[in-house]
């Protein structure tokens, strides 16, 4: 082991990429609780401690922060429904487990940005890069639905608005759940999950 006082060039990247998560994550929070509009770059430094030209050093502006939670939250949602996929069961099994998943991640900082704020204020060619991730996390529930319909584990439907409808409620969970609300991300999950799939009829 080195005795030198400086840290390598490594160690200062990890600690600069620690710092420039934690401005987004900081930045993500302040959107969701107050809006893109109402939140200025004096706020989230403030947030953090730290002076205003402190976050140039991490970020070039505010469009560029909104663009990076939107995409951190977009392949988080969809890098979620990949590592639950594909592990046996039925179609319909990884389906409640798709949607779980995207409950557990619309219920943090990042995914919360995606749906609170989303890629509305910002450039055409920021929307579209932005949209790209939406539209692959948009076919996993598609193929997962059609997979079940033709194996019989789903009921016949259009698998189109039948994603459309079930990502769009699961997403609204983003707009009014409250990390310090009497329900835990999981309850909600569960609950939503449950009531979707199967609907308000008494069962038995």
């Amino acid at each position: 082991m080195s005795d030198s006082p400086w840290k390598s060039s490594t160690d200062r990247r990890s600690e600069r990429e620690e710092k420039r998560i934690a401005v987004l994550r900081t930045a993500a929070r302040a959107f969701n609780d107050v809006g893109y509009y109402n939140t200025s770059l004096d706020d989230i430094a403030r947030r953090l401690n730290v002076t205003k030209p402190t976050l140039y050093y991490y970020i070039k502006n505010k469009e560029e922060i909104l663009f990076e939670c939107v995409r951190i939250g977009l392949e988080r949602l969809e890098s979620a429904s990949s590592e639950v996929i594909g592990h046996g069961g039925s179609a319909y099994d990884e389906l409640v487990a798709v949607m779980t998943a995207y409950v557990g991640v619309v219920t943090m900082e990042f995914g919360m940005c995606v749906i609170r704020v989303g890629e509305e204020p910002l450039t055409e060619e920021s929307r579209r890069t932005l949209r790209a991730l939406k539209r692959r996390i948009d076919l996993k529930f598609r193929s997962l639905i059609e997979r079940g319909i033709a194996e019989g584990s789903i009921a016949a439907c259009d698998p189109k608005i039948a994603a459309f409808t079930l990502a769009g409620a699961l997403s609204w969970v983003a707009r009014w759940y409250q990390p310090d609300g009497p329900q835990t991300a999981d309850a909600i999950a569960r609950h939503s999950v449950d009531l979707l799939l199967n609907g308000l009829r008494p069962r038995g």
